[in-house]
């Protein structure tokens, strides 16, 4: 695809995020156009139509077979991003997909073999890799500015636990919550995890107890460079979205903080405030999201390595499935007693 007209993205799945995907798509990315719509609910589909001047189809197959749809987005529950691929795949279209890409290992490497066999543009949606702090913390790793990497931190905390529905059939804190951080792990030491040594409780929620779940979680990473990260996670900061990431090395630290809704800090007798944090990954991850759709555009039309790979999103669903036994199990786990 190396035309230099706009790519043709049709989005599949238009709940909360594939409606967000929909509208950066449609307004602010110059080199795409939105192409189309679909999902399951025809209403919500022809809502999101309707809004973005596109028309909803009434099927994938129709969807993928619809004039200018170079590519796909795909937005939809977990249990159908293999299948979609593959659909998307033999099609010939270019295909961005939602993390994770299947709760299971067998699913995700029968949809990598066919986007290798189809040899379209593949991208996985690890939106945090397009942070610019985030970024920017890697760089410095990378850079050898902090000298050889010995620590990395992350915090995840979420300002609310999500509805109980979601939760019994996400996959669980550690596949819906931490794969993002598993990913950022990979991202910012720029070294495999080899071992996970994971803890959960639940703390907060007495539904996500029921479930079977934890709200309260933390992960030790051992690398293969021998770099450890730790992960601490919470369903609950009623403060607001809480994300940072962190890098130690031996010449020094870098640190991506938390986003403000403001950056004023007023200062009276015997107290300081600041503006609170923005409140969830919609508002706090806003440029991320643009700039991903950005990478997908010009990677999809010109070519090159994926910048987040079928391997890339692999990763961290045999991260997160490593986590869930060693917490089951109450030991570490390496990597390739997974798969």
């Amino acid at each position: 695809m190396t035309s230099p007209r706009q790519l043709g993205i049709a989005v599949a799945g238009v709940g909360r995020i594939g409606r967000m995907h929909a509208r950066i798509i449609a307004e602010q990315i110059p080199q795409a156009r939105l192409a189309g719509v679909y999902d399951i609910s025809a209403d919500s589909a022809q809502e999101v139509a309707d809004e973005l001047r596109v028309d909803a189809a009434p099927s994938i197959d129709e969807l993928l077979a619809a004039p200018g749809v170079d590519a796909l987005a795909i937005c939809t529950a977990t249990n159908t991003h293999s299948e979609l691929i593959i659909k998307a795949a033999q099609a010939g279209k270019a295909v961005f997909c939602e993390k994770p890409l299947s709760l299971s290992l067998s699913a995700v490497d029968d949809a990598i073999a066919a986007v290798d066999a189809a040899g379209v543009p593949f991208m996985v949606g690890f939106n945090r890799r397009f942070d610019p702090g985030h970024a920017a913390v890697r760089q410095a790793v990378q850079s050898g500015e902090l000298g050889e990497l010995t620590i990395a931190r992350i915090t995840s905390r979420d300002p609310s636990p999500p509805p109980i529905e979601y939760v019994r059939i996400s996959g669980g804190i550690w596949v819906d919550m931490l794969i993002h951080d598993f990913d950022m792990a990979n991202f910012i030491v720029g070294s495999p995890v080899v071992q996970i040594w994971a803890q959960g409780a639940a703390l907060i929620d007495e539904g996500i107890r029921a479930a079977g779940d934890f709200d309260t979680a933390v992960a030790v990473l051992t690398h293969a460079s021998g770099a450890i990260t730790t992960i601490d996670a919470s369903r609950q900061a009623p403060y607001g979205y809480d994300q940072r990431v962190e890098a130690l090395g031996t010449k020094g630290m870098a640190l991506s903080d938390n986003r403000r809704d403001n950056n004023a800090q007023v200062f009276v007798e015997g107290a300081t405030r600041q503006a609170p944090f923005q409140h969830f990954f919609l508002e706090r991850y806003t440029d991320s999201y643009r700039l991903e759709w950005l990478a997908f555009t010009d990677y999809a039309q010109h070519g090159g390595p994926s910048p987040v790979s079928g391997s890339d999103g692999r990763a961290p669903i045999v991260m997160a499935m490593a986590a869930g036994l060693s917490a089951k199990e109450g030991r570490p786990v390496r990597l390739d007693e997974i798969g």
